[in-house]
């Protein structure tokens, strides 16, 4: 890919980020979201307490939840992994992988970077 192509797709990966950026800053729900995290971070403060303290308090049992979880992991039951399907806008290349050990999605995030070529990704069920 020559110079040119790459600065026009970076080019259009940004007003695409910025037009997502746009649309969520206008929501509602976010607005709500961030307002909360501002005041529950404020109280935080001013009791001085952490995440970890706030999530005891309201989840005394979280600890104990971490140990039956190592448990079953020991048994051998594994979760599948899903398949991932990237679709590259620059050539129009189309790949399908579990994993990220594939030949060209590492050449992709090599050359345009994990964030963005993550970007391009789709769940296939």
């Amino acid at each position: 890919m020559s110079l040119i192509n790459q600065y026009r797709a970076t080019e259009e990966a940004i007003k695409e980020l910025q037009e997502r950026l746009k649309n969520l800053s206008q929501d509602d729900k976010l607005k709500k979201e961030l307002e909360f995290e501002g005041k529950l971070r404020a109280l935080m403060g001013e009791y001085q307490k952490s995440l970890r303290d706030i999530i005891a308090m309201l989840d005394p049992e979280a600890k104990n939840s971490k140990a039956p979880r190592a448990a079953t992991r020991a048994t051998g039951t594994k979760r599948a992994r899903k398949i991932k399907q990237y679709k590259n806008p620059n050539t129009g290349e189309v790949i399908e992988t579990k994993g990220g050990n594939h030949k060209v999605l590492k050449e992709w995030k090599a050359k345009w970077g994990g964030d963005t070529v993550e970007g391009w990704a789709t769940l296939l069920d």
